[in-house]
């Protein structure tokens, strides 16, 4: 059997072409570059000139002697040096040894900016920054060139632009026109970079990257309004990850900014922008806080017909097979899609999000998976920094209608949501209001002295008997309440009351069954509070007992605080909710519901 040849152990040159081909900015002229007809190190033609390697107008890449010692890095800046000089026009020009020192500087300067490579002779820390021009005449004035930027290039104390060879008779390559491509190439790899949507400029230098990398770069360099969003996502296409949480497609945990895919699932670029963009807009418009005490898998599936009937129309990517689409719903709020639905759960339970048939595609906590999990991000702020900024773009940009409904919460955005105990305000407000005073010119105005010639009536409270405004308050008191929850509400409660001169409230405290403590002062009922611990909390007795009581006014709202952890409650009047924020009532309020935080 005849002896198989050994393929020759690439050379140090060979890794160093290797590593700078694979850059985006030099991937289009080394397409056409002729690398494999001479070798990079000790090249004949050059004999003892004290150079690292020269470059010709064909492309050609010859290297010296001096260049056997260089290292990886340093054969980095080398061969980048040389394919600079052809980008930037410079073998083609014929230049003399000035304006040759002058080009070299400016590429070396150029190597600086973008960090290629090592420089293999000690340079100054501070080159000049002077245009190729001026330092042409500065240095014919002088009658040469400065000695510590004599050997600022390839070429080392020699010229690395090889004039002898003449350029072929159909014209050089364009490559100039080769290196504008890879500049732009190198600018959306670096916007991609930011992205996350891979990890360095060179990582797609063994094969194509994948396409959910490509639709998430497509949103960073081609779609202002979720462009922003993208940037600070981090995509996990982990297959373990996908197999134990049994994710068919997609899934995203806004807490921790990633969204987690299934890379097995066979889709297109198109697709995948679909399934991303379904998934980050998920987060954006906070669906996952915004349930409330609905049922959590019944809103998932609200919002995804909401928002895949957005995509549809702006025309966002294309969408895969069975996604959840109905036009008859277009123009529907998530809410207002959930009360049309909720009506039919056999039929929708049958249904699948992104992530299957049965499971919710918005994830509260983040998955564990094999790598560190993404930096955690702010909803409040980075959402709705990120998606107004992008909305701005897009209107500025006239990219395009926006769907009515989109661009409506897209708005909200721009106000942050009230806190809790503001919005309790506006109920009491509303539903208490406080005695109304009277006018009588019997009592000058305060304002009467600005304006001695008009007379003004002054504002007083009336000293007779006048019907006071009360609420009524069910109180769970079981085991399960929290202390904190307990004290920010009556809190409250009682500072609230106070500033519209409420003198008592009607109490009810409640656990496995309903204690009547009657009207008491608004300012000690958290000192009536004793938490019994008696098992479960049935609330209904202690509602009955206020709305039957016939001490008890037909217009005064009721106030319930509980955890959650109780049974069905109806109420025929005016009421809200005081609960945690992340309790769920087991049932659909019909009064407001204040998340207490």
């Amino acid at each position: 059997m005849a002896n198989r040849r050994r393929k020759p152990e690439p050379t140090v040159a060979d890794l160093a072409w290797r590593a700078v081909t694979a850059h985006p900015m030099f991937a289009p002229m080394a397409d056409h570059h002729p690398r494999a007809a001479f070798a990079l190190s000790g090249h004949p033609s050059l004999g003892e000139r004290r150079t690292f390697a020269t470059v010709d107008v064909r492309g050609q890449i010859l290297g010296g002697k001096w260049a056997l010692r260089l290292s990886g890095a340093e054969w980095t800046w080398v061969l980048a040096h040389c394919l600079l000089h052809l980008g930037f026009g410079h073998a083609a020009a014929a230049p003399d040894e000035f304006e040759a020192r002058a080009a070299c500087l400016a590429v070396t300067r150029f190597q600086r900016a973008v960090k290629l490579g090592t420089e293999p002779i000690v340079l100054p820390a501070e080159l000049p920054a002077l245009d190729e021009e001026v330092l042409v005449r500065q240095w014919r004035a002088r009658g040469g060139v400065p000695d510590e930027l004599s050997a600022c290039g390839a070429g080392g104390f020699d010229d690395c632009l090889n004039r002898a060879v003449p350029a072929p008779r159909d014209g050089p390559p364009d490559w100039p026109g080769r290196f504008a491509v890879g500049l732009s190439a190198a600018a959306t790899a670096a916007v991609e970079v930011a992205a996350g949507a891979r990890a360095s400029l060179t990582d797609g230098s063994g094969g194509p990257r994948a396409p959910w990398q490509r639709a998430m770069g497509w949103f960073v360099s081609s779609y202002p309004l979720l462009g922003g969003l993208a940037a600070g996502f981090t995509i996990v296409a982990d297959v373990p990850t996908a197999t134990r949480w049994e994710i068919g497609l997609a899934a995203v945990s806004a807490r921790s900014g990633e969204i987690y895919i299934n890379p097995l699932r066979r889709l297109g670029e198109a697709q995948w922008r679909f399934v991303l963009a379904h998934e980050m807009l998920h987060a954006a418009l906070r669906h996952g806080d915004r349930a409330g005490a609905r049922e959590g898998y019944l809103w998932n599936v609200a919002a995804d017909y909401v928002i895949n009937g957005w995509l549809v129309e702006m025309g966002v990517g294309e969408p895969p097979d069975r996604v959840l689409y109905d036009p008859d719903l277009a123009g529907l709020s998530a809410e207002a899609v959930y009360d049309r639905i909720a009506g039919d759960l056999r039929r929708l339970r049958k249904v699948g999000t992104l992530r299957g048939q049965g499971r919710p595609d918005i994830l509260g906590e983040p998955l564990p998976w094999a790598r560190a999990p993404g930096a955690g991000v702010d909803l409040d702020e980075f959402c709705r920094r990120a998606l107004l900024t992008g909305y701005a773009y897009h209107r500025n940009q006239a990219r395009g209608l926006l769907p009515a409904g989109l661009e409506a919460e897209i708005r909200v955005l721009e106000h942050p949501p009230l806190p809790w105990d503001a919005r309790l305000a506006r109920w009491f407000d509303e539903f208490v209001p406080g005695p109304e005073p009277r006018r009588s010119f019997a009592r000058p105005s305060r304002r009467q002295a600005s304006t001695p010639h008009i007379p003004r009536p002054g504002r007083y409270a009336p000293h007779e008997p006048v019907p006071r405004h009360t609420f009524g308050v069910v109180l769970d008191t079981s085991g399960s309440m929290n202390h904190e929850l307990l004290g920010k509400a009556l809190g409250a409660i009682a500072s609230y009351a106070t500033a519209r001169d409420v003198p008592a409230a009607r109490v009810v405290f409640c656990d496995a069954v309903a204690y009547d403590a009657g009207y008491l002062p608004v300012a000690g009922i958290a000192g009536r509070v004793r938490v019994r611990g008696r098992g479960g909390t049935v609330l209904q007795p202690g509602v009955d007992l206020l709305e039957r009581a016939p001490d008890f006014p037909p217009a005064a709202p009721i106030l319930i605080i509980t955890d959650g952890w109780c049974d069905a409650v109806r109420v025929r009047r005016e009421h809200a909710y005081l609960t945690p924020a992340a309790a769920r009532l087991p049932f659909t309020p019909r009064g407001p519901v204040f998340e207490v935080r």
